[in-house]
């Protein structure tokens, strides 16, 4: 386990360039795996989890040739891919640990075990599971909704299922299966979620409808793109979106960060609480289904801060960057509030539990709720010492909290970063040089 300790920055200046898009980079090597023809993949992301799916996707038969920047994939087509000969390791990444058992469960005759680390081994497969099963699906889970688990290939059918809970992931396994399921599959949902599936299969040619909440995906006989493109990580620069805000006389330029509308829900939260964050912001879409993720550089300054209240429908569209909201409204003027954030007990940690306790020892005053957390501003941090137990965007979170707290903060076990944004540390540094 590696100690690092973040000082107080007096001044934070500079550009940095967002990491490749950890969601999107998942997506981009499963469907290119998934393709009748090769997928050229520029920008992809080389991280702990993302390499997790490339040898995922070899261990379904795919070629991966990785060619400095680019990345080729000579996949197996929809209905091909081949049964391993032992499990499927997922490590740590929960994104490949929901989506590919969507286009698994459709692999009649074949049959794919799926494992990870520690982590992964507490995190709940049975929201996945229940709508697979409605199509057709079987799998089998330890103590009914745990990994290890295995999925036995069937021939799938469509479905109609309203989904009890907002989640990119679990609607993206439900609409995997549906491209290779029999007759068409209609998702409802209760609020939006990311989208990045929806565009990405949209570019590869599978139909897809959405009508107000309602999202119907056709079966498709193939699977084409010759390239797709990784934009920035909005969830990674959330990070230095953050440490622009909190940091006295900061000034960032954050380049090439994915403003989907679906991913930039926390930069609306931070605008509302007085944050300075100036770029070209995606509005929302409606109905239609780009088949494309738009980009652009993102300018922010420090400035002072008011507490806000995330309503459970922004929920879905932040769900990540919440501990940043947590941060900031220990800065805030005010009581910032979070509702109907159930969902982050089953992240890489209890991501309720570890953001208050961890904040808490900083100096902060928070509380935890069942569905998310109360933090009653006092106008900064003291520092001190927090535990990243594992999860790479609580070490982040301490990693900027020590730039902005009064005496600096210990992140115990930092290497958790590397996990989604390997070069975090050097991109700091860079920044306050």
């Amino acid at each position: 386990m590696t100690d690092v300790t973040f000082a107080p920055a007096g001044r934070l200046r500079g550009s940095v360039v967002a990491p490749p898009d950890k969601s999107i980079s998942h997506r981009a090597a499963i469907f290119g795996a998934m393709a009748s023809e090769p997928v050229s993949i520029t920008g992809y992301l080389h991280a702990e989890d993302t390499h997790s799916t490339l040898n995922a996707v070899r261990a379904l038969g795919a070629l991966v040739e990785e060619r400095g920047e680019e990345i080729v994939v000579r996949g197996v087509g929809l209905r091909d891919p081949r049964e391993p000969d032992g499990i499927i390791d997922v490590g740590n990444a929960g994104t490949l640990m929901r989506l590919l058992p969507g286009w698994l469960a459709a692999q009649e005759g074949r049959s794919f075990t799926l494992d990870g680390d520690a982590s992964i081994r507490r995190r709940p497969v049975d929201r996945i599971a229940v709508p697979l099963r409605q199509m057709g699906a079987e799998i089998e889970a330890t103590d009914g909704r745990f990994p290890p688990f295995t999925v036995h290939g069937r021939r799938l059918h469509g479905t109609s299922y309203e989904m009890p809970v907002a989640s990119a992931q679990v609607k993206s396994c439900v609409l995997l299966a549906g491209v290779a399921a029999e007759g068409a599959t209609t998702l409802i949902e209760p609020q939006p979620s990311r989208d990045h599936t929806e565009r990405m299969l949209a570019r590869m040619g599978v139909q897809l409808h959405r009508s107000g909440r309602h999202l119907t995906i056709s079966a498709a006989d193939e699977l084409e793109a010759e390239s797709l493109v990784v934009p920035g990580d909005a969830s990674s620069a959330a990070f230095w979106l953050t440490a622009g805000v909190l940091v006295p006389n900061a000034r960032l330029l954050v380049k090439n960060v994915n403003v989907n509308w679906t991913r930039i829900g926390f930069v609306r939260i931070l605008l509302r609480m007085g944050g300075v964050v100036v770029g070209g912001l995606e509005d929302p879409t409606d109905d239609e289904i780009p088949g494309h993720e738009p980009v652009s550089d993102l300018d922010v300054a420090a400035g002072p801060l008011e507490a806000t209240t995330v309503e459970p429908a922004e929920v879905p569209l932040a769900i990540d960057e919440l501990p940043l909201v947590a941060l900031l409204g220990c800065f805030a003027e005010g009581e910032t509030v979070v509702r109907g954030a159930e969902e982050l007990k089953v992240k890489e940690s209890d991501r309720i539990a570890t953001v208050v306790d961890g904040l808490n020892g900083l100096g902060g005053d928070l509380e935890a709720t069942d569905d998310g957390f109360v933090v009653r501003g006092t106008g900064g941090l003291r520092g001190g010492e927090i535990d990243a137990a594992g999860d790479h965007r609580i070490a982040m979170l301490g990693a900027i909290a020590g730039l902005a707290s009064k005496e600096g903060v210990t992140v115990r076990g930092m290497e958790a970063a590397a996990v989604s944004y390997p070069t975090f540390t050097d991109d700091l540094a860079h920044l306050l040089g």
